[in-house]
């Protein structure tokens, strides 16, 4: 099991953190890649699109399983 890391970004010039296990900051540093987007700004898109009352934390984690799951979809 991945250890929980702490990371720091800048959203809209605004510093904050979110934690996540490495597997799951990998797959997100991997989407990035693939839309052509910095890391930054794959952050930013997700937390703009989160409900206020959800964690950034979560929201991570949560799009990056909605990632993978399109994907299986299309790989069927």
């Amino acid at each position: 099991m991945s250890p929980v890391e702490k990371r720091s970004v800048t959203i809209r010039g605004h510093r904050t953190s979110y934690s996540l296990e490495k597997p799951f900051f990998d797959d997100l540093v991997a989407i990035a890649a693939a839309r052509k987007l910095t890391l930054a700004a794959l952050v930013a898109e997700i937390d703009e699109a989160r409900p206020r009352d959800a964690n950034l934390s979560s929201a991570l984690r949560l799009y990056v399983l909605d990632w993978a799951k399109r994907g299986m979809k299309s790989s069927s």
